[in-house]
């Protein structure tokens, strides 16, 4: 279970007047940049936020850089498991999202949710897209990666799960569409 792929079911086509379009990705170190790139080519939108989801976070978390290095703990859906490999051989070794990712944190906020600022995306498939798709756009339209949570029904039957942080759907789902929101009307 992943709540990515949950929240893209409830988000409409449509806020703030813009349009959104939706993208399921697989975990996959070189397919899933390949896919996103291809279709942010093919669409050429105005702002692309990518979602991914890590366990043991109690926050949303707008990650602020991707990083030039792919580091498995677990091989990805693929069997690929690179470890200490550029994301892109030769490629500036960091690069800063172009998401309001303070604004989006405040807003999200104000709704009473927790949400943080982060600077670690990790070293997984979400960081190798995050950092794919920044460095292809450039800085040309607002990007960047959302990290949500655990929802409570991976946590039950969980050892230890009263320990094990994370926030209901519907909450992720209003921080997304906040984060959402606050980038639209930058647009």
């Amino acid at each position: 279970m992943n709540p990515t792929e949950l929240i893209l079911s409830r988000l409409p086509g449509e806020l703030e007047g813009a349009h959104i379009s939706k993208l399921l990705l697989p975990v996959e170190f070189m397919r899933a940049p390949e896919l996103a790139l291809k279709e942010i080519g093919r669409l050429s939108p105005a702002a692309v936020i990518m979602l991914g989801q890590a366990g043991g976070r109690s926050a949303v978390t707008p990650e602020m850089t991707a990083y030039n290095l792919m580091e498995a703990r677990i091989p990805d859906n693929a069997g690929y498991e690179p470890h200490a490999t550029e994301a892109a051989p030769g490629g500036e070794a960091e690069i800063p999202a172009s998401l309001p990712a303070e604004r989006i944190v405040e807003a999200i906020r104000a709704l009473g949710l927790p949400a943080e600022l982060s600077h670690d995306p990790g070293r997984y498939v979400c960081n190798a897209l995050m950092y794919s798709v920044l460095r292809s756009l450039r800085g040309s339209i607002p990007a960047g990666f959302i990290h949500v949570p655990f929802i409570r029904e991976q946590t039950e039957g969980v050892k230890g799960r009263g320990k094990t942080p994370f926030m209901e759907l519907d909450d992720i789902c209003r921080a997304i569409l906040e984060a959402i929101s606050v980038t639209a009307r930058l647009i």
